[in-house]
């Protein structure tokens, strides 16, 4: 079982940049970011395989960066010209499974989920 621990987060003003991180234990084959603001569905931010393939969704393109350490074990989200819409929990999600059927930003695709880490960004 995957374990995940997310760290980092917490108040930025609009413009600014912060890093969300997450430790993890094994291997997981592809590792994401999502985000859920209140009344909000879960949405899928950034997603980086083993391998260093990532995948950004449109609406953080240009902004934020998903990048992982294998050695270290620690995913990262860098997040740059932030914007109050960008205010969430934060979580980290991995699978051991190669082969996202369903999608690299699909809910669906991750078995493992961490605890949250809260981002929010003021204007």
């Amino acid at each position: 079982q995957v374990h995940l621990v997310e760290s980092g987060g917490g108040s930025v003003q609009a413009a600014g940049s912060t890093r969300v991180s997450c430790n993890y234990t094994d291997s997981p084959a592809w590792m994401a970011w999502f985000r859920q603001a209140p009344a909000k569905e879960r949405e899928g931010v950034a997603a980086v395989m083993i391998d260093g393939t990532t995948t950004h969704a449109d609406f953080v393109k240009g902004r934020f960066s998903v990048s992982r350490d294998n050695a270290k074990k620690t995913l990262y989200l860098q997040m740059n010209s932030l914007k109050p819409e960008d205010t969430a929990m934060y979580y980290c999600a991995a699978t051991a499974n190669p082969y996202t059927f369903y999608g690299r930003l699909a809910t669906k695709t991750y078995s493992y989920w961490g605890q949250g880490t809260q981002v929010t960004v003021s204007s």
